[in-house]
């Protein structure tokens, strides 16, 4: 393909060896005189870019820049000039140039410019896809290897990075090789957790890590230590570390990231489990024995999963109480726009709070959306469209309005959530009874009927702190992306809830969550 290059200089016979530089690289060089003249062929040629002198008597190359982007704001300009002054390099930026080039031009210079706006696609797909074949054998050779949980979640990191480059890449066979990639080391870490999760809850020297009911101790409450200042702890419900990966750039305009690290969330990876089980340090059995006041069984929830968490400010404040925090605190949940904007407006009350929580439940509601409204099916058909929505849904939230609003009183905002969640594909069929809850990735109850095959099965749930509300209650969690059907109307329910996002189960997009310590710039 031979991109068109219009060169607008008042001494063009000047630069006839950069054209013919240019020429014979296999470029199309048209060059004139004068801003008006630009615009002329502009009006009635189709140019890739142009170069334009800032320097010419008439009409100014700022002024033609302004004209230009008029006509098509889209056409790439790159300002030339002989000044070195602040203002007018100034003035070109915000005019929305796309480089600056300084006199006396250097050939190289110049062609590094084209090939920058030109071709930095097709070039960083080149690359990407380059150094993606030479990492593939050595993730590969790390997942088969007997790993712990601190090289699982390094993985898991490394996976979400190349799933990023390879977002933009135009090479859609290196795509396939990843996804298949990514499922591989899927189905090693659901090996791993099976073999492994068992002995984390019961063992006091097996080598584990953060799980959902130490996060508070372990993350949040050394921070209340010998300090007044207001500390937020937000939770964004059903949030993963590529969402993460997608607003990042966003808050880091207002904070400085003083750690980004990751923990396990518990099974089941669900807001009724993980979630009760941060804000209450305890584990749903030990929950449930001790404070069976406040623990709701999911056998059937009628409000639905939120209606498992009406407790949750009542856990916080018994955990704070059992590790002797004596302080003011302060819970919202947010389930709407309207609450996100009562929050901003109720901001400054918050100040005199030591610890305030924050859970949002936007991207839940999303995900769940997507399963039940058509078009946001539409919306969202894969994963990629699926991080789009979640980052434009932050960059218009009141959510971020109120992020600004703590980096601008200089407080530390601790970022996380209770599970991720996973674009399930392959159906697992399953019997069960009234009783039997109705997650699509785990299930519990008396004389479940399943095939062993792509699942986690617990007979025990004492041995992993789970309730057992009948002799011959069992635990199934479905791994890597299988969801649960029922026998009865199967394609149909196949149909209705393949290629949706669901948590509950067994997955490094479930389990391994992101949580990210930021302080105020």
């Amino acid at each position: 393909m031979q991109y068109n290059i219009l060169w607008a200089d008042d001494e063009i016979d000047l630069l006839k060896p950069h054209i013919m530089f240019l020429t014979n690289k296999g470029y199309g060089v048209t060059p004139v005189n004068s801003g008006a003249d630009a615009l002329d062929r502009i009006e009635n040629d189709r140019f890739d870019i142009v170069f334009l002198d800032e320097m010419m008597p008439g009409m100014t190359g700022l002024e033609t820049l302004a004209q230009i982007k008029q006509q098509q704001p889209n056409l790439p300009v790159v300002m030339i000039t002989k000044s070195e002054e602040e203002h007018i390099m100034e003035d070109a930026i915000g005019s929305k140039i796309d480089d600056y080039l300084i006199k006396p031009l250097n050939p190289n210079q110049i062609l590094l410019s084209v090939k920058k706006i030109l071709e930095n696609k097709r070039l960083v797909t080149e690359k990407t896809t380059l150094t993606y074949q030479q990492q593939f054998r050595n993730l590969a050779t790390q997942y088969q290897d007997r790993i712990g949980h601190e090289e699982w979640a390094d993985i898991y990191k490394k996976l979400i990075y190349w799933e990023l480059e390879l977002e933009s890449s135009e090479d859609q066979g290196m795509a396939e090789v990843f996804s298949m990639q990514k499922s591989e080391a899927n189905a090693n870490f659901c090996k791993f957790i099976e073999e492994e999760y068992e002995d984390w809850l019961n063992d006091p020297k097996s080598d584990k890590p953060i799980l959902s009911h130490q996060l508070m101790k372990q993350k949040v409450f050394p921070h209340l230590k010998g300090s007044d200042e207001p500390l937020f702890f937000l939770l964004i419900d059903n949030f993963r570390y590529d969402q993460w990966k997608m607003i990042q750039p966003i808050l880091q305009d207002y904070f400085n990231i003083e750690e980004e690290s990751s923990y396990y969330s518990i099974l089941p990876t669900t807001t009724g489990y993980a979630r009760n089980a941060i804000f209450s340090g305890l584990m749903p059995s030990e929950m449930e024995r001790k404070h069976p006041q406040w623990w709701v069984s999911d056998e059937n929830t009628p409000e639905g999963e939120e209606g498992l968490n009406n407790h949750e400010y009542d856990f916080l404040q018994k955990q704070l109480e059992m590790n002797h925090f004596n302080i003011k605190s302060s819970y919202n949940k947010i389930l709407n726009t309207n609450q996100g904007k009562s929050l901003i407006d109720n901001f400054n009350n918050l100040l005199n709070n030591q610890l305030n929580v924050v859970v949002y439940n936007f991207v839940d509601m999303l995900s769940h959306a997507r399963t039940d409204v058509q078009m946001i099916k539409e919306l969202a058909p894969d994963e990629a469209a699926y991080r789009s929505i979640t980052r434009s849904w932050f960059q218009h939230s009141p959510l971020l309005d109120f992020i600004k609003k703590v980096a601008e009183k200089k407080c530390r905002l601790i970022l996380t959530t209770d599970h991720g969640m996973i674009r399930v594909q392959k159906p697992v069929k399953i019997i069960g009874y009234r009783e039997t809850n109705t997650n699509l990735r785990y299930k519990h109850g008396k004389n479940l009927g399943f095939d062993d095959n792509h699942l986690m099965v617990c007979r025990k749930p004492e041995r992993i702190f789970l309730p057992k509300p009948h002799v011959s209650t069992s635990y199934v969690f479905t791994k890597e992306d299988y969801f649960f059907a029922y026998p009865n109307n199967y394609n149909q329910y196949v149909n209705l809830y393949r290629d949706t996002f669901q948590h509950g189960g067994v997955s490094l997009e479930e389990m391994i969550i992101p949580i990210i310590d930021m302080k105020a710039k």
